[in-house]
């Protein structure tokens, strides 16, 4: 017989009281929402595949119509997406647009836009390519060397003084231009016309 937080694990309604059938429910919630933060976290390190198992399951164990659910699955959209599984992602994604939760209804039409839409062909030098790190060597056998460019040569301080040269005073205008006492002469016509009309 199945565990009881076995997923395959379905009690038959007859011979379980009801209490029983939501503590079930709730344990598989749980359990679903645990498998969803190791999902997150190993999409944001990168772990696409792992992510898409850890999602996967969630999805088997939530209810895909509560809000849950819809999260769950928008979430594998993703993943799919990053782990190049862009069919699935576009089936699922299709499937959620007619999801009951309004909010996963909405994010689930504007992922399926960014899906369908064409690719665009980008030329080998206008892309930077991001090396493999996966691969490295971690004993410390030997130093590694990550770039196969030679390091920049370091810049030269400049040697100015800290302190810039004061200005000349004879070469500035320092004659007032009147500006100052037009606007005083304004601001104190409209606040006596304000205490006038008050």
């Amino acid at each position: 017989m199945p565990a009881v937080g076995d997923p395959t694990h379905i009690p038959a309604t007859g011979s379980r009281p009801l209490f029983f059938l939501e503590a079930v429910s709730e344990d598989f919630k749980q359990q679903a929402i645990a498998l969803l933060n190791a999902g997150q976290s190993a999409f944001e390190r990168g772990n696409y595949r792992n992510s898409v198992t850890a999602f996967e399951q969630a999805v088997k164990l939530a209810n895909p119509n509560t809000r849950l659910g819809g999260e769950i699955s928008l979430w594998l959209v993703n993943a799919y997406a990053a782990a190049d599984q862009a069919d699935k992602a576009t089936t699922l994604c299709e499937v959620l647009t007619r999801h009951p939760h309004w909010d996963t209804r909405k994010q689930s039409k504007r992922l399926l836009y960014i899906l369908k839409a064409p690719k665009l062909r980008l030329k080998p030098e206008w892309q930077t390519r991001i090396p493999d790190l996966s691969e490295l060597d971690t004993d410390g056998d030997r130093p590694l060397n990550l770039s196969r460019y030679p390091a920049p040569p370091r810049a030269t301080a400049k040697t100015q003084s800290a302190e810039p040269e004061p200005e000349d005073l004879s070469r500035m205008n320092t004659r007032d231009n009147g500006f100052l006492w037009a606007a005083l002469v304004a601001i104190g016509l409209m606040v006596g016309s304000l205490v006038w009309l008050g």
